[in-house]
């Protein structure tokens, strides 16, 4: 499998457009729409970015198999993302789940 084939499905793995990518892996739009229109393999300091968004390193990048993410790990990456009002929120609703 290809670099950027590779990383498409990662992205869309997550659900990611190509600027949730971008900002995710604090690299600009274009650089990483450049990649999908030139159909080229990113640079070595991109593909270190864009592999630290998806919480992997260039190693487990290469591996033939992308070990799966524990549900927990999901969840953190997730939460982290979340606004401090909608941390409330979710963690109201977890403990009205609790109490069901």
């Amino acid at each position: 499998m290809d670099v950027l084939t590779k990383i498409d499905q990662l992205r869309k793995k997550r659900g990611w457009s190509i600027n949730n990518l971008a900002m995710e892996a604090m690299l600009t739009q274009s650089t990483v729409q450049n990649l999908y229109v030139r159909k080229t393999e990113p640079k070595l300091s991109t593909l270190r970015a864009i592999c630290g968004a998806f919480g992997m390193t260039l190693s487990e990048f290469f591996a033939d198999e992308t070990p799966a993410m524990d549900i927990d790990d999901i969840l953190q990456q997730e939460i982290k993302r979340l606004s401090p009002t909608q941390k409330q929120a979710l963690f109201s609703f977890l403990r009205s789940l609790q109490n069901q």
